[in-house]
């Protein structure tokens, strides 16, 4: 399954990734298309079999804070504001859910099993001086230790550490502990986030830096820190259109991956689920990954259909839009923009004198022209595809391509005469998807 690797019209951001048993599940937020604001009242939840991970169920609400489709709000006591951000995780049989509500106290909810619905349990119990955060537990982030030893991480642009008694709900006294990231005049000053995992031994707390559109990491030796930052895992601002950024780590059979969102509809509050593979080396470091097109995926097929919408590359200001729950394109495609994707596979046994590239698109009125590259947009050109006024599938041949690379399109209008300029400004037209053909 390609990035997003949920379905397409699914918007799930601030993605917490759990194995629990024989399937891997997301934990998240749900967005709307073109909303302007973030997140709903319900949370989803989806999953997959470990060993099949472009097969992804949907299990309904779990939780809610207004009702819907029959199902009674959880919080109608006190709150019907928005859901951000939720955990899950197992002690002793039973699945708790962790749920940030916007301006009100946080809460518990649990479960018999990993896809809820989760039932409430309340809210947070703690002495005044043992929680930080105003009660709010924005953005919580749960650990249960090789002991049985649960922590909550959380916080807004202050990090917050508690442990919790054994029911799961109540403040440890005296855990209370601020700043796990120190705070400073540092770029990667904590933001919000807060994500922890036990790797290897060490304590790992995943977070939102104040500025710039990553995910980072810190490290300690304790549960409790001190924390030392170590950089950035992901950033989803590099040749993309940036926004806050929520995830975390899954090692998923042997291989570990950050889950992460990118932003859609021109807004940063229409987000979508998407993952990386990530390699954790033996001094416990996490090099930097790039975003990509692929999802689980090794690699692309070029000779399958391929809807635009997956690109990770979008500069010039041409962005990803809903027009309707089967309809979505790359659209305010001007002169200069640039759509990319990597990376495709195109294989080593090609014997022919050259290939066929086609692209759909719905037409603007305008003439434009879609330079094909190889590898990076001032790459190896291998065809220019001439798009008309007019929607349709347009072709080209193109020079044979063998191995694996990225591909660049580099959008032109097809005027280029003494008052070509008069176009510079023109949509050239939407990309709806596109294909190689042998």
């Amino acid at each position: 399954m390609a990035n997003p690797f949920l379905p397409l019209w699914e918007y799930i951001p601030d993605g917490e990734p759990r194995v629990f048993g024989d399937r891997v599940y997301i934990y998240g937020s749900h967005d709307r298309a073109a909303c302007e604001f973030f997140c709903d009242y319900r949370l989803m939840v989806w999953s997959a079999p470990v060993n099949d991970l472009t097969n992804w169920s949907c299990h309904g609400i779990s939780f809610c804070t207004r009702g819907e489709n029959g199902r009674e709000p959880d919080t109608a006591e006190w709150t019907d504001s928005e859901l951000y951000a939720p955990d899950v995780v197992e002690k002793d049989g039973k699945y708790y859910l962790y749920a940030y509500i916007v301006g009100s106290k946080g809460c518990v909810g649990v479960s018999d099993h990993p896809e809820g619905p989760f039932t409430l349990l309340g809210r947070y119990r703690y002495e005044e001086a043992d929680g930080g955060d105003e009660g709010v537990f924005n953005d919580p982030g749960v650990l249960v230790d090789d002991d049985g030893s649960a922590y909550i991480y959380y916080g807004f642009e202050r990090s917050h550490f508690n442990a919790l008694e054994p029911d799961m709900i109540t403040v440890k006294k005296g855990s209370y502990k601020a700043d796990l990231i120190p705070r400073g005049s540092a770029p990667d000053d904590f933001f919000e986030a807060s994500s922890p995992r036990k790797i290897n031994g060490k304590y790992y707390l995943i977070y939102s830096p104040r500025f710039g559109c990553c995910l980072n990491y810190a490290i300690a030796h304790r549960p409790e820190g001190p924390f030392v930052r170590m950089g950035t895992i992901i950033n989803n601002s590099k040749d993309y259109p940036g926004g806050n950024d929520h995830g975390s780590l899954c090692c998923i059979n042997g291989q570990w991956y950050i889950f992460y969102h990118r932003m859609t509809n021109g807004t940063i509050t229409s987000r979508r689920a998407c993952v990386e593979r990530v390699e954790i080396l033996s001094d416990g470091t996490i090099p930097e990954v790039e975003m990509t097109s692929l999802g689980f995926e090794t690699a692309l097929n070029p000779y399958r259909i391929t809807p635009a919408e997956i690109a990770c590359v979008l500069k010039g200001g041409c962005m990803i839009t809903e027009k309707d729950v089967f309809t979505r394109c790359i659209m305010a495609i001007h002169k200069g923009a640039v759509i990319g994707y990597k990376y495709f596979d195109f294989g080593d046994d090609f014997t022919g004198d050259g290939m066929t590239f086609a692209a759909q698109v719905t037409g603007s009125g305008c003439k434009a022209e879609i330079h094909i590259r190889l590898d990076d947009e001032d790459g190896e050109e291998i065809g220019v595809c001439m798009i008309d006024t007019h929607d349709g599938t347009y072709q080209t041949r193109v020079k044979p391509v063998t191995g694996r690379h990225s591909v660049y399109f580099v959008m032109d209008h097809a005027y280029h005469g003494w008052a070509s300029q008069a176009f510079d400004q023109r949509q050239l037209f939407d990309l709806q998807a596109f294909v190689f053909m042998k």
